[in-house]
């Protein structure tokens, strides 16, 4: 394992990843970039409900679907940005 999770080593940790591990770099922006399209996607998929009117009978359960899926990921992003900071 490259990744140590200890307070004081973890940004060494990652910066080795992403300069000393063969692909580390690519790892590290991959997953960055595929978290903020997610939650893009899952904004996107809320917004048009009321754009295009889809929240009409029958679809009002997948649009209640979709809030059950935009509860948890807004506090997963709540959790990742106030948990770091301790």
């Amino acid at each position: 394992m490259h990744y140590t999770p200890h307070v004081n080593l973890a940004f060494n940790s990652v910066e080795h990843i992403m300069r000393d591990v063969k692909g580390g770099w690519l790892l590290r922006y991959l997953y960055a970039n595929g978290a903020s399209m997610f939650f893009t996607a899952v904004h996107i998929y809320i917004f048009r409900g009321p754009y295009y009117g889809s929240y009409t009978s029958p679809r009002e359960f997948l649009r209640c679907i979709g809030v059950v899926i935009l509860l948890p990921t807004i506090v997963t992003v709540f959790i990742g940005y106030v948990l770091p900071s301790g």
